[in-house]
């Protein structure tokens, strides 16, 4: 990927919005320029506007003798903000300009005009506050601007895409490309913020810092998308993963999330399945999809939901929120949990059927003699009129007790985010990759 803070500069509407809305809280003009002092975006001016400024609307960038006179008091290489000097005869007054470093990458520069040469203490800590969302705007704006990133991004979208056609042909390119390895064993995990109340650019940079150590590990080679709130990574290697690999990985992402966003972000991971190469990892993200949903909806799993553990809840989970309700519970279950030993028919029952029906493992689970156990499955079968020895009737009970379990889950957890809509697969990657 070619260094973000290396290429020409670019200003989204994101960054033009922080940026207004430190120099509203400023009444000050504030502006960002890239290393080389040429404008990227600047805010609205408040009768500060000096001969300098308004010829780096007007041009795009300093003068280059501003230019030269700002990069000559070494502003560059500042490790702390401070003060630009200004110059009558360039009509520039003078500025206090803040390096924006990603990670001791210079990206640009925040100046915003100080006539008298100082800010007042107040002033100074409300620049402070904004800098780090302005930062991570910059840099989110950067890399995707990149051609390189951009194309990695895309094939990678149809590679776990729906369409066929699209998949095959992402697979070739990523190959032909070399961007990936055409390894036997793929993993997709996807990662989800949804309720930070930090800015949408220092999430996706939050999340690019946790996943970029992953690109090139030990024993596997990967690559990932990343979006305002969520972000993708595929990983492919030439074994099997260890299950509590995998599951470190991910605590690990959580951990870095952590340290970067605030503590509403509530971040999850989910894990796919281990699928075979890159042909297959549609599968494993589909897959990771459904895990994910089951750590937001799912307290116990504590953030990190794997499809491989998921049981019978991966089919559960695949229902839609407004089908996902107490009416899928069966009406025999109903009558049971009604009546008044409900609380220990239900474990009785709970225990019975995850023991495959076996009566010895039951009633030493249960620690209850084997007469109170076939006690209480009579009753069980005069409540519910089902037979526990008819494999239908006892499917219907033990798929009931986990749409019940599952359901207590989610009444203790946050609300599932708003699924977003995934990119429609282009008809022929190869033009749309070199498009953009």
């Amino acid at each position: 990927m070619t260094e973000p803070w290396r290429r020409a500069p670019i200003g989204s509407t994101a960054l033009q919005g922080l940026v207004e809305k430190l120099a509203e809280s400023l009444c000050r003009s504030v502006a960002v320029v890239d290393p080389s002092i040429r404008r990227i975006c600047s805010s609205r001016h408040f009768g500060d506007a000096d001969r300098a400024r308004i010829h780096s609307l007007l041009h795009g960038g300093a003068s280059s003798e501003v230019a030269r006179h700002v990069l000559d008091q070494g502003l560059t290489r500042w490790p702390k903000p401070g003060f630009v000097a200004g110059r009558d005869d360039l009509g520039l007054l003078p500025r206090y300009a803040v390096p924006l470093r990603e990670r001791g990458h210079l990206l640009g520069l925040l100046t915003i005009v100080a006539p008298d040469g100082s800010l007042p203490a107040e002033v100074i800590e409300a620049i402070d506050r904004a800098t780090p969302a302005i930062v991570c705007q910059l840099y989110t704006d950067q890399v995707s601007a990149d051609p390189e990133t951009t194309k990695e991004q895309n094939l990678l979208r149809a590679l776990l895409g729906s369409n066929p056609v699209t998949r095959a042909e992402s697979r070739t390119l990523l190959l032909d490309d070399a961007l990936l390895p055409d390894a036997p064993h793929a993993v997709v995990s996807t990662v989800q913020v949804t309720h930070s109340r930090m800015s949408p650019g220092q999430v996706a940079t939050a999340l690019r810092r946790s996943l970029e150590g992953l690109r090139r590990t030990r024993s596997a080679h990967g690559t990932f998308a990343v979006t305002s709130n969520r972000a993708v990574l595929l990983q492919l290697a030439d074994r099997p993963w260890r299950p509590e690999a995998l599951h470190e990985q991910s605590a690990h992402i959580t951990r870095v999330l952590g340290t970067h966003l605030d503590a509403s972000a509530a971040p999850v991971v989910g894990i796919g399945g281990q699928q075979q190469g890159l042909a297959d990892a549609w599968t494993s993200h589909q897959q990771a999809l459904v895990a994910a949903r089951a750590a937001r909806r799912m307290p116990t799993l504590n953030g990190i939901g794997s499809w491989e553990d998921l049981g019978e809840f991966a089919v559960l989970l695949q229902l839609p929120d407004h089908a996902l309700n107490e009416s899928l519970i069966p009406r025999p279950l109903r009558a049971l949990l009604a009546s008044g030993s409900g609380h220990r028919l239900e474990e009785t029952l709970r225990c019975f059927l995850d023991q495959a029906g076996s009566i010895p493992r039951t009633s030493e689970a249960l620690r209850i003699h084997r007469t109170s156990l076939y006690y209480r499955l009579r009753q069980i079968q005069d409540i519910t009129g089902l037979d526990l020895d008819n494999g239908a009737d006892r499917l219907t009970l033990h798929l009931g007790l986990r749409i019940r379990e599952l359901l207590t889950s989610i009444g203790e957890s946050s609300p599932d985010p708003q699924p977003q809509a995934r990119p429609t697969a282009p008809s022929d990657v190869r033009a749309r990759v070199e498009a953009a």
